[in-house]
């Protein structure tokens, strides 16, 4: 009986595109521990009394803007900035099957916003700025009191909502909603290859979408006078450059050739195909094993990489299965 046929090169992809969420978490443990402590201390810098910035009776013209309700309810900014991105990815997940691309892009996009959320509250503290609506915080009844010497308002309204009122800059709303949104506008042109040079001015129409949407969350906390524009310029800038910087420490840039995926994507490929060529060497050496003899040409192993990145890119769904 003839010997079975030599083992190729062309079965090799589907090592390649083998990954395993265990694996890709537990290297990260740390860092998801840090994302712990960051959702603890903007905690507690919430509960800290913000410094309560002197406001005379001649400054008082400039913040009696109405007491509003908020266009964008509190509750709704995480929707936002993280559930609807989430979404995305874990759509993107089920459509290409990659856990490395799940796991960091995720992990960048709760790194991005609780970053920007303990920089956002730790500033609204340290600055103190009142609102545009501070005057009815504050006199509540309208009517207002000033002390006799130095014309400070001396407030009488609900404590809660004096506190409120010294947390005008930035805005909390703002940077969250770019942070988060500005992470998936990074991610999305990624994955749809928005700066590949063809021209394709759809591509970026989708990449503006988040930011858009951001931007509209930016122009309600204004209409609700609820911020000054500083505040909200200041903060859709402060949660754009954290975005950036988290998605650019996870993926390469969306210009880039490997722009697709996660960095450690590429390290487990480069990885894996090391265990390969180690293999095929010790195959090579044993002639006793003629069904395990691999393609030896020079060129074997970059046409195993071409392939393995090809059925990645291509979102090859017999391939992905294996995960």
């Amino acid at each position: 009986m003839p010997p079975p046929p030599p083992a190729t090169a062309t079965a090799r992809p589907q090592v390649y595109l083998k990954s395993h969420g265990t694996r890709v978490a537990r290297p990260h443990l740390l860092d998801w521990v840090v994302l712990i402590f960051l959702v603890a201390v903007d905690g507690a810098l919430n509960f800290i009394e913000p410094f309560h910035r002197f406001v005379g009776a001649d400054m008082m013209p400039g913040l009696r803007y109405p007491l509003k309700d908020n266009t964008v309810p509190v509750w709704a900014v995480p929707v936002v900035a993280v559930v609807v991105p989430v979404a995305i990815i874990a759509g993107i997940y089920v459509r290409r099957r990659n856990a490395y691309d799940l796991h960091h892009a995720i992990l960048g996009l709760l790194f991005s916003v609780l970053i920007t959320a303990v920089l956002t509250d730790a500033i609204k503290d340290g600055v103190g700025r009142p609102r545009p609506n501070f005057f009815w915080r504050c006199f509540p009844d309208g009517l207002p009191e000033y002390h006799n010497v130095t014309r400070a308002a001396i407030c009488h309204g609900d404590p809660a909502v004096v506190k409120e009122g010294y947390k005008s800059f930035p805005s909390g709303h703002t940077s969250w909603s770019f942070a988060g949104l500005g992470f998936l506008s990074w991610y999305l042109a990624g994955k749809i290859r928005a700066f590949d040079r063809r021209g394709h001015v759809a591509k970026l129409c989708i990449v503006a979408l988040p930011l858009l949407l951001a931007a509209m969350v930016a122009v309600s906390r204004v209409d609700d006078y609820w911020h000054h524009w500083q505040d909200v310029f200041t903060a859709g800038v402060l949660g754009l450059v954290v975005a950036s910087f988290c998605y650019l420490q996870f993926f390469p840039p969306p210009s880039g050739e490997q722009g697709f995926w996660p960095h450690s994507y590429f390290e487990h490929i480069l990885s894996l195909e090391g265990e390969i060529q180690v293999q095929s060497t010790a195959d090579d050496s044993s002639p006793q094993h003629p069904s395990l003899t691999l393609d030896s040409s020079p060129g074997r192993e970059l046409r195993t990489t071409s392939q393995a990145l090809a059925s990645m890119e291509s979102g090859d769904h017999r391939s992905h299965r294996s995960q």
